[in-house]
Order: C-alpha cells, then structure tokens, then sequence
C-alpha cells in the first residue's frame, strides 16, 4: 500500500528543464509545500524518470508537464501505463483525449461555441485564408509553441511554416485570428475539485510578425479576471461534453475569447498540464490542497 497510516503520498508531476534551464512552474514549490503542511507527504517527480515507482503513490497529479507537446506518443504511453498502476489525475483517457486539439471538432458537435478551426495534416491541400487574418499552430502543442498569426498577403511565410510542420509529421490548426483578443484579452477560468477556482485575464500572445518558431510570452499582461455569467455558462458546457463527463476531472481550464457576435466562445480547454497561476492567486492554495487531498483518499 502506498498510504503510509494516515499520510497520503502524492506525485506532483513536471518536467525534466535543460542544463540550462530553470522550471517556469512557479507554483510547483508552494503547492508542494501546502501539501505536507496539510499532513500529506508530496513528492515531485519528473514524467520520464524511469527510476520512479508510480505505483508507490496514492495519487500522481500532472501538474507542469510543460514538454509533452515535444513528446506527444511517448507522453500518452507514460500517462496509460501510469494510470494502471495508480490514480492519475486527470485520467489517461482524458490526457489521450486532449493533447490533440482536434477535440475542438468534438466539442462544435456537442453544441459548444469554439473558435472556427480547420485541421491541415501532412499531405492535405494548403487551404488558407484569402480575406482576414488568420493563426497557424499544431493540433499537438503549448505556450504557442509553432504558432503565427498571418495576413491574407503573408500566405507564402504561412505555407512555409505548414511545410516545416508537416515535415515534422505535425498536423496544423488554422483558425481566423480572433480580433476581439487584441481589445479584450483570452480569459482563462481554472477549476480545480469540481469548482471554480478563480479566472485570470492576459494579453495577445500573437504579435504580428513574430515568427513561428520564435520565442513568445506566453501569459502577456496576466491579471485576476471576474467571470461573466455568460463565460462560467460556456466553460461549464465545455467541461460537459468532455468524455467521460466533468465528473472525472481534478482539474480544468477553460480558455475563452469573443466572437464575432461578442459572445464568449472557446479557445482552449487544457486538461493536461494547465498553469494554475497561484502566484496570481494565492489564496486558491488551500482549495487546491483541499482538492488534492480528498482526491488521494478516493
């Protein structure tokens, strides 16, 4: 048994940085540490340390996994051969489910409001744009990673980024750049345990210009964001259509931006590695903790 008397063992897990590299996951300290104040013992482990023994944790929690877009298969095959051995939140089904933002095509069926995408895989017809901006980014990525934002004129340096994708093996998103985001922001509602945790406001991420594979902020101009009754609606049917249901969630965020008709619509739904921003919002802490530890119980 992993649960030593009464004292939960739980992974928190991140990523392996560089030699030169410092982890960007601010909040993996502090949640380590609220964890073994609250009595649990958190240890933090890397996804592809061979050496850890998965099965020795009441709980694994992906919480900064932060090069699994790099490692798409292999990342997947970690999460099911964990999700054998003990409980991994969230579950390999989801993890399997979305790493490959096809699922906006699966969230649209089920009548949630999504930014209208197209989906280019190696050997498709370049098919883009001819009258409005627009994004090119991998089904399979994070922190806008291979992502640009094109004018109609700038087609050619659009099919040059989707023939370096596609040489890759990567299958390319294209969506109309959503202009409301340059006024309004991206707001991100976090849930974590089945409830809304708290909501943050950034900036464009896309400037345009920058480079594909050029470096990028990915949470520009960060601030604590009050969500609409209009927003928590769409995040809530969002979190509904996931397979499996809302129930089989620790945790969620749910990325929306406006509409052309003005209404919130969803970007993205990270299921995977979300950043929880709790410097941002330290009193979510507990919450988180709370979650956790209940969790680790079940």
């Amino acid at each position: 048994m992993a649960r030593t008397a009464d004292r939960a063992r739980i992974a928190l897990v991140t990523y392996r940085p560089g030699e030169k590299e410092i982890s960007a996951d601010r909040d993996l300290p502090v949640l380590r540490a609220a964890l073994e104040a609250a009595g649990a013992e958190a240890v933090v482990a890397y996804w592809d340390d061979v050496e850890v023994d998965w099965a020795g944790f009441d709980l694994v929690v992906i919480r900064s996994t932060w090069d699994y877009s790099w490692r798409v298969t292999e990342f997947v095959a970690w999460a099911e051969r964990c999700g054998g051995l003990t409980r991994l939140a969230n579950p390999a089904a989801v993890v399997r489910w979305n790493t490959d933002k096809r699922y906006l095509g699966d969230l649209a069926a089920a009548g949630v409001p999504v930014v209208p995408t197209r989906y280019l895989a190696p050997g498709d017809a370049v098919d883009l744009p001819d009258a409005h901006e627009f994004v090119v980014k991998p089904a399979a990525g994070a922190g806008a990673r291979y992502a640009a934002r094109y004018a109609p004129e700038e087609r050619e340096t659009a099919v040059r980024q989707l023939a370096r994708m596609h040489a890759e093996g990567l299958t390319a998103m294209v969506q109309p750049y959503v202009r409301s985001i340059d006024a309004g922001g991206e707001r991100a509602l976090q849930f974590y345990g089945g409830r809304l945790l708290h909501a943050s406001r950034k900036g464009a991420v896309l400037e345009p210009g920058t480079p594909f594979d050029g470096a990028k902020v990915p949470h520009p101009r960060l601030q604590v964001w009050e969500p609409t009754d209009a927003e928590r609606a769409v995040a809530a049917s969002a979190l509904a259509a996931v397979p499996g249901g809302a129930d089989t969630l620790l945790y969620a965020r749910v990325d929306l931006v406006d509409g052309e008709d003005g209404e919130p619509c969803v970007m993205e739904l990270e299921l995977v590695e979300p950043n929880l921003f709790l410097w941002l919002h330290p009193g979510s802490v507990a919450a988180v903790v709370e979650a956790i530890v209940t969790a680790a119980a079940l």
